[in-house]
């Protein structure tokens, strides 16, 4: 029987998820990549282990993630039931719906039927009677918002979901889905976005400005541009890479030579820290308290154990500051 680590609040840190009463680990972990039919069904126990017993109380699904869709969240329900379930109540669960899932006109995007019928789904995947967050993964630019917003309050009311979120919508979408929330009383959190030194479009658009005014907690995926920004790629592509091995996110043309200098200009920035590009990487997005969490994607345990060191230092002078931007500017 797995048996939690006593100590694993001891320096994990929290950060409240805007305005609510919800307290996000800094680092969360993701299962985007590995936990599907190409994992080791024992290293993800391993992996989910290791998260726990850091103090990440988060694990983050969607209803496609796999390989195939739905397999994350049948692996992920087993190990819940196996390991987790006398922990259930420490734990933040959350799934999303809003990309292909299944065959036809109401497997996709953000109508009341396809949202509906994609957290019992979820839910029957996982083995749970509820999910912490229910997330919207997509604007759907041709259902109305008023829909969407009122499906996910749907699931709110019906005791599957405690609390709504959406995921890769812009500032404006953002403040859109929020005006109708708060008009029908949808307990609507958080927003997950993709967010790291090389893409720093939430910056540019105005996210973080519009979620402070409005109470909403901010996410970061891929907060290591695919790998990118890791020592990995510094002295060429290894034969393990997620570049030369998977190709289906990652493409050798994104590690273009402007990027590996702004790689190694950047690793050289981290070495002065005493950290590696990848904790300072994690420790960027976390500096100035805007996002709440980092999710993180593992292959092995030891990934997750390295990328906790991120919260020792999340402090960074303003010479770092601009010259980090200085570096990653035409990329990000």
């Amino acid at each position: 029987m797995y048996l939690a680590n006593e100590n694993r609040y001891e320096n994990m840190k929290y950060n409240r998820v805007g305005k609510s009463g919800l307290m996000f680990p800094a680092v969360s972990l993701g299962f985007w990549h590995n936990f599907g039919s190409n994992g080791n069904y024992e290293n993800m126990r391993q992996m989910m282990h290791t998260a726990f017993d850091l103090g990440i109380t988060q694990f983050d699904l969607a209803n496609n993630y796999g390989p195939e869709y739905g397999r994350a969240e049948i692996n992920a329900g087993h190990l819940l039931h196996e390991d987790f379930m006398p922990y259930r109540d420490e734990l933040v669960i959350t799934t999303k719906a809003g990309f292909d899932m299944w065959p036809g006109p109401y497997g996709n995007w953000g109508s009341r039927k396809y949202l509906i019928a994609s957290c019992d789904q979820s839910l029957k995947r996982l083995g749970l009677d509820y999910v912490d967050i229910f997330y919207h993964h997509r604007p759907d630019p041709d259902t109305p918002l008023e829909e969407t917003m009122e499906a996910l309050l749907q699931i709110v009311q019906s005791g599957k979901a405690l609390y709504a979120g959406i995921s890769n919508y812009n500032a404006e979408q953002t403040e859109a889905a929020l005006k109708i929330a708060k008009k029908i009383h949808l307990p609507l959190i958080v927003n997950q976005r993709s967010y790291s030194i090389f893409n720093k479009k939430i910056e540019r658009e105005g996210l973080k400005e519009t979620t402070k005014k409005c109470g909403l907690g901010i996410i970061a995926f891929s907060p290591l541009a695919q790998g990118l920004l890791t020592d990995r790629y510094i002295n060429g592509i290894p034969a393990d890479s997620r570049i030369a091995h998977d190709g289906r996110y990652l493409h050798k043309e994104d590690l273009s030579e402007k990027k590996l200098s702004a790689i190694k200009q950047l690793n050289e920035i981290a070495a002065a820290r005493g950290q590696s590009l990848a904790d300072m990487a994690l420790s960027w997005i976390l500096r100035d308290g805007s996002v709440c969490s980092v999710l993180v994607g593992a292959s092995k345990p030891e990934q997750i154990k390295d990328s906790v060191r991120c919260i020792e230092n999340t402090s960074f002078s303003s010479e770092e500051l601009e010259k980090i931007n200085e570096i990653s500017g035409e990329i990000g």
